[in-house]
Protein backbone atom coordinates (compact mmCIF):
# COMPACT_ATOMS: atom_id res chain seq x y z
CA UNK A 1 0.00 0.00 0.00
CA UNK A 2 1.49 3.25 -1.08
CA UNK A 3 -0.53 5.02 1.43
CA UNK A 4 -1.88 8.87 0.93
CA UNK A 5 1.33 11.16 0.91
CA UNK A 6 2.30 8.27 -2.22
CA UNK A 7 -1.11 8.78 -4.14
CA UNK A 8 -1.12 12.04 -3.83
CA UNK A 9 1.82 12.35 -5.47
CA UNK A 10 1.28 10.15 -8.13
CA UNK A 11 -2.21 11.66 -8.83
CA UNK A 12 -0.15 15.15 -8.72
CA UNK A 13 2.16 14.22 -11.24
CA UNK A 14 -0.34 12.13 -13.57
CA UNK A 15 -1.55 15.55 -13.82
CA UNK A 16 1.46 17.83 -13.78
CA UNK A 17 3.91 16.16 -15.41
CA UNK A 18 1.99 15.90 -18.87
CA UNK A 19 1.61 19.39 -18.55
CA UNK A 20 4.54 20.39 -18.33
CA UNK A 21 5.75 18.11 -21.41
CA UNK A 22 2.86 20.30 -23.15
CA UNK A 23 4.57 23.15 -22.13
CA UNK A 24 8.25 21.95 -23.51
CA UNK A 25 6.45 21.06 -26.79
CA UNK A 26 4.30 24.56 -27.38
CA UNK A 27 8.16 26.18 -26.60
CA UNK A 28 9.57 24.11 -28.89
CA UNK A 29 7.41 24.96 -31.86
CA UNK A 30 7.26 28.50 -30.83
CA UNK A 31 11.12 28.66 -31.34
CA UNK A 32 10.91 26.43 -33.91
CA UNK A 33 8.29 28.25 -36.25
CA UNK A 34 11.05 32.02 -35.29
CA UNK A 35 13.81 30.33 -37.08
CA UNK A 36 11.09 29.09 -40.25
CA UNK A 37 10.21 32.82 -39.65
CA UNK A 38 13.78 34.42 -39.91
CA UNK A 39 14.87 31.91 -43.03
CA UNK A 40 11.73 33.20 -44.33
CA UNK A 41 12.78 36.98 -44.00
CA UNK A 42 16.57 35.85 -45.21
CA UNK A 43 15.35 34.17 -48.77
CA UNK A 44 13.04 37.73 -49.12
CA UNK A 45 16.23 39.58 -48.79
CA UNK A 46 14.37 41.20 -45.59
CA UNK A 47 17.20 41.66 -42.79
CA UNK A 48 14.94 44.18 -40.65
CA UNK A 49 12.59 40.95 -40.68
CA UNK A 50 15.51 38.70 -39.76
CA UNK A 51 16.62 40.76 -37.28
CA UNK A 52 13.26 41.04 -35.68
CA UNK A 53 13.52 37.62 -33.49
CA UNK A 54 16.69 39.31 -31.64
CA UNK A 55 16.84 40.76 -28.68
CA UNK A 56 16.91 44.46 -29.02
CA UNK A 57 18.91 45.47 -26.26
CA UNK A 58 22.71 46.56 -25.67
CA UNK A 59 23.22 43.23 -24.35
CA UNK A 60 22.39 40.92 -27.28
CA UNK A 61 25.78 39.15 -28.02
CA UNK A 62 27.05 37.60 -31.58
CA UNK A 63 29.96 36.20 -31.99
CA UNK A 64 31.25 34.95 -35.49
CA UNK A 65 34.93 34.60 -37.19
CA UNK A 66 36.60 35.37 -33.58
CA UNK A 67 34.75 38.68 -33.87
CA UNK A 68 31.79 40.35 -31.19
CA UNK A 69 29.11 42.14 -31.37
CA UNK A 70 27.64 43.67 -28.95
CA UNK A 71 24.15 45.19 -28.87
CA UNK A 72 21.13 44.78 -31.37
CA UNK A 73 21.75 48.20 -33.65
CA UNK A 74 25.81 46.89 -34.43
CA UNK A 75 24.16 43.87 -35.11
CA UNK A 76 21.75 44.67 -37.40
CA UNK A 77 24.41 47.63 -39.01
CA UNK A 78 27.48 44.44 -39.48
CA UNK A 79 24.33 42.39 -41.51
CA UNK A 80 23.30 45.27 -43.72
CA UNK A 81 26.92 46.33 -44.64
CA UNK A 82 27.93 42.41 -45.02
CA UNK A 83 24.65 41.17 -47.10
CA UNK A 84 23.55 44.44 -48.83
CA UNK A 85 22.34 42.46 -51.55
CA UNK A 86 20.14 40.05 -52.44
CA UNK A 87 23.02 38.00 -54.03
CA UNK A 88 25.51 38.28 -51.54
CA UNK A 89 22.66 37.03 -49.02
CA UNK A 90 21.71 33.56 -50.99
CA UNK A 91 19.40 31.40 -50.28
CA UNK A 92 19.32 29.81 -46.16
CA UNK A 93 19.03 26.80 -44.68
CA UNK A 94 18.90 25.30 -41.57
CA UNK A 95 19.69 21.51 -40.72
CA UNK A 96 19.66 19.48 -37.42
CA UNK A 97 17.89 21.28 -35.41
CA UNK A 98 18.23 20.82 -31.40
CA UNK A 99 15.76 22.73 -29.33
CA UNK A 100 16.93 22.22 -25.68
CA UNK A 101 14.57 23.73 -22.71
CA UNK A 102 16.89 25.08 -19.93
CA UNK A 103 13.70 26.76 -18.24
CA UNK A 104 10.23 27.85 -18.73
CA UNK A 105 11.67 31.72 -19.47
CA UNK A 106 15.43 30.04 -21.86
CA UNK A 107 16.31 27.54 -24.38
CA UNK A 108 19.38 26.16 -26.26
CA UNK A 109 19.37 25.67 -30.17
CA UNK A 110 22.18 24.44 -32.17
CA UNK A 111 22.04 23.80 -35.34
CA UNK A 112 23.44 23.61 -39.16
CA UNK A 113 23.39 26.84 -41.65
CA UNK A 114 24.26 26.74 -45.34
CA UNK A 115 23.67 29.59 -47.74
CA UNK A 116 23.80 28.44 -51.53
CA UNK A 117 24.90 31.54 -53.40
CA UNK A 118 25.22 31.65 -57.35
CA UNK A 119 29.41 32.01 -57.00
CA UNK A 120 29.73 29.73 -53.02
CA UNK A 121 28.29 27.74 -50.89
CA UNK A 122 29.01 28.62 -47.64
CA UNK A 123 27.94 26.57 -44.35
CA UNK A 124 28.45 26.11 -40.44
CA UNK A 125 26.98 25.35 -37.36
CA UNK A 126 25.47 28.28 -34.59
CA UNK A 127 24.39 27.80 -31.25
CA UNK A 128 21.68 30.09 -30.05
CA UNK A 129 20.50 31.25 -26.55
CA UNK A 130 16.63 32.15 -26.30
CA UNK A 131 15.21 33.75 -23.55
CA UNK A 132 10.91 34.71 -23.37
CA UNK A 133 9.91 37.88 -23.16
CA UNK A 134 6.50 39.16 -22.25
CA UNK A 135 6.22 39.71 -26.26
CA UNK A 136 7.77 36.24 -27.13
CA UNK A 137 11.02 34.43 -27.70
CA UNK A 138 14.12 36.16 -28.84
CA UNK A 139 17.80 35.80 -29.64
CA UNK A 140 20.00 36.92 -26.81
CA UNK A 141 22.54 34.79 -28.12
CA UNK A 142 23.89 34.31 -31.42
CA UNK A 143 27.50 32.13 -31.56
CA UNK A 144 27.67 31.38 -35.42
CA UNK A 145 30.53 29.55 -36.80
CA UNK A 146 31.43 28.93 -40.84
CA UNK A 147 33.18 25.83 -42.17
CA UNK A 148 35.97 26.79 -44.34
Amino acid sequence: MIGRIGAVFFLLAGIYLPALSQHDDIAKQQISSLLERQKDAWNNGDIKNYMNDYWKSDSLLFTSGGNIQQGWNATYEKYKKSYNSKEKMGELKFTELEIRLLSKESAWIFGRWELKREKDNPKGVFTLIFRKFKDGWKIIHDHTSSKN
